[in-house]
């Protein structure tokens, strides 16, 4: 059964996208999908970004966790909120801490707004970060158009047409964790 890491992104006080990422990690695991762990970066409260983790000297002990946790996962959930049309700068620090773990790693994108565009502002610019480490970003996206009107504080759903779009959206990213596996160890002679 593959593993999935879930990255809440928010560290706000009274965060929507959290409720998303709860919403994830219910609807997987009900189903028996995958295993979840939710890394919650508001628990994480890393210091800014001044060095990628594989050349810091004497890394904090909850990077060496994220960093373990990232890298062991099959594929990664990232919910992130808009901010001002861009991601958190919460998470950009946690993806520039990083680099190898990214590195071909399975990756799906949530996107949460309490407006009605569904935080689609913020892709471009998380797509250009992720892909520039080498991430596989899927094609498939989940935006959360007006969050706080349709998940409850503990990620349960008022609207169950929500399961419908999540269905499609998930498969993708297991469709791109069972090729991974598939292409694990393969190098092709060019």
């Amino acid at each position: 059964m593959p593993h999935i890491a879930i990255i809440s992104a928010s560290v706000r006080v009274g965060r929507v996208s959290h409720r998303v990422a709860l919403y994830f990690k219910n609807y997987i695991e009900s189903r028996q999908l995958a295993t979840v762990e939710i890394l919650d970066l508001m628990e994480y409260q890393f210091p800014l970004f001044s060095e990628r983790l594989q050349f810091q000297k004497d890394p904090i002990p909850s990077a060496l966790e994220f960093s373990g946790k990232v890298g062991k996962a099959d594929g990664v959930l990232i919910v992130t909120p808009e901010y001002n049309g861009g991601y958190p700068a919460s998470l950009k620090n946690v993806v520039d801490l990083l680099y190898r773990e990214w590195q071909r790693k399975p990756i799906g994108i949530s996107m949460v707004s309490n407006g009605v565009f569904g935080g689609t502002q913020v892709i471009t610019s998380l797509l250009f970060s992720l892909w520039k480490i080498h991430a596989n970003v899927i094609p498939a996206m989940f935006p959360c158009p007006q969050a706080q009107n349709i998940f409850e504080e503990d990620g349960t759903i008022k609207d169950k047409g929500l399961d419908e779009r999540a269905a499609p959206f998930l498969k993708e990213l297991f469709r791109a964790i069972e090729a991974n596996k598939r292409m694990d160890g393969w190098d092709m002679k060019i």
